[in-house]
């Protein structure tokens, strides 16, 4: 007979915390799933360990800047096998930590990966599991293209753990990953190729905001080649040989290493979700405005796993989680939906980017009428003190009530002031007020008065 719980969890990650913590505290028995480490993709192969190499990137950048600061630096070498290993050091124990946090209030954990066996029961390591309720917060997984060679390519979980620094590597794609990487790479001395299907890189993010990063990122020894299509990956006595097609021309390029940057998908796939008559289409959940299976009610999707959700970042994941872990508990009530319009989000180059709110098409799309204000601020006195190569910033604001709806700025301090642009559009803080706010100056904040 199968052991049966209120709720089952299917991933551990921030998505899935939020939820089994709510039921738990709510008198319900839970059981979380997972099939890797418990803590998630952010915690153990994402976000937090990318962030030690970006931060080694950035010190390098400092260096670069040295002289203009009339300082005598050079950068000699990179010990990488050392920042590795660094970098473990803020991932190792988390797994075991995270658990252990679930199992402290009596949650119960299984390690191995959950396949519905039924519309109320799954199956892990050969035990069968019901549920009354599920929440599948599987994550995501690097996405495949149909290449020949694509085989040969490594993930961003791979580039994590190089032991060796590659002299040349090159991407296919040009998305958040591939360029904070890429940037990494490049100021450690590797020679960076990335190559983008799309006209420019990082093609969901304001074109003009990615134009200046897209020169700095040239300036820096980045070769990032737009509106390319890969047809062949290669693997060659030395490395790799990579074969695409730009202007109507077949060219072919060499590298030690070939990532992927194709960006990521939901991983529920290998889930058996027609078992549980949960309609899909491919890694795509059909779910309705309170994160719910269309098709069964008793399942709700969030954080990468949801597909038709927000942007894969971790504040959605966590945020998704808590408005699933509402509703699950209140259905029959007053259920939440899921606003992204003010969640902020950052690509961690250097320098670094951050956007919230609309672009310029998604406002015209929706028919609003707004003003743009946009400032290439690499001589505005804020930019020039730390000797910045690229500083921009572009506002949208409404014409007839003064908010803001969206902000892309480049530049330092970049992914700190764009969570007052944040703050801004959640609780409709206009243009007028935030340029009336007085500011500590001199800070990159003070510029925002400039920027409205």
């Amino acid at each position: 007979m199968s052991k049966e719980y209120d709720l089952i969890v299917l991933g551990a990650g921030n998505a899935g915390f939020a939820p089994a913590g709510m039921a738990k505290e709510a008198g319900q028995s839970v059981l979380v799933v997972e099939s890797r480490d418990f803590g998630g993709t952010c915690a153990i192969r994402g976000c937090v360990p990318k962030k030690v190499l970006v931060a080694a990137g950035e010190t390098l950048d400092h260096i670069a800047k040295a002289s203009d600061h009339k300082i005598d630096a050079q950068f000699n070498s990179i010990d990488w096998p050392a920042l590795i290993e660094r970098k473990e050091t803020f991932i190792e124990g988390v797994p075991d930590m995270m658990e252990g946090s679930l199992t402290g209030r009596d949650i119960d954990t299984i390690a191995g990966r959950a396949k519905f066996s039924g519309p109320n029961e799954i199956e892990v390591n050969g035990e069968t599991y019901a549920g009354k309720k599920f929440v599948i917060g599987t994550g995501s997984k690097n996405r495949e293209l149909p290449i020949p060679g694509f085989e040969h390519t490594i993930t961003s979980d791979d580039i994590l753990d190089l032991k060796d620094r590659p002299d040349s590597i090159i991407f296919i794609g040009a998305g958040v990953i591939a360029l904070e990487f890429g940037h990494v790479f490049a100021r450690t001395g590797s020679s960076v190729t990335l190559l983008e299907v799309a006209p420019q890189p990082l093609p969901m993010l304001d074109e003009d905001a990615v134009a200046a990063l897209a020169t700095e990122s040239q300036r820096i020894g980045l070769d990032i080649r737009t509106a390319v299509s890969t047809s062949n990956i290669e693997k060659t006595a030395k490395g790799f040989a990579v074969t695409f097609e730009e202007d109507g021309k077949e060219v072919t390029l060499t590298a030690d290493v070939v990532a992927n940057g194709a960006g990521r998908i939901a991983d529920v796939e290998d889930l058996n979700l027609e078992a549980a008559g949960i309609e899909h289409d491919r890694h795509i959940i059909a779910v309705d405005e309170h994160l719910r299976s269309v098709s069964n009610q008793n399942v709700y999707v969030a954080g990468d796993a949801n597909a038709v959700g927000g942007p894969q970042l971790s504040p959605v994941a966590t945020y998704e989680g808590r408005i699933v872990g509402h509703n699950l508990l209140n259905e029959g009530g007053e259920l939440k939906t899921a606003d992204y319009t003010n969640i902020p989000s950052c690509v961690f180059t250097t320098p670094q980017l951050a956007s919230v709110g609309l672009k310029e098409d998604q406002a015209k799309a929706q028919g609003l009428k707004f003003s743009v204000k946009s400032n290439n601020m690499v001589e505005w006195r804020s930019a020039k003190t730390y000797a910045e190569k690229a500083s921009f910033a572009k506002v949208l604001v409404e014409d007839h009530t003064g908010k803001i709806l969206g902000a892309h700025l480049l530049g330092h301090g970049a992914p700190e002031t764009i969570h007052l642009f944040a703050f801004a559009i959640t609780y409709g803080v206009t243009a007028e007020q935030l340029g009336s706010t007085v500011y500590a100056y001199p800070t990159f904040m003070s510029d925002i008065k400039f920027l409205i």
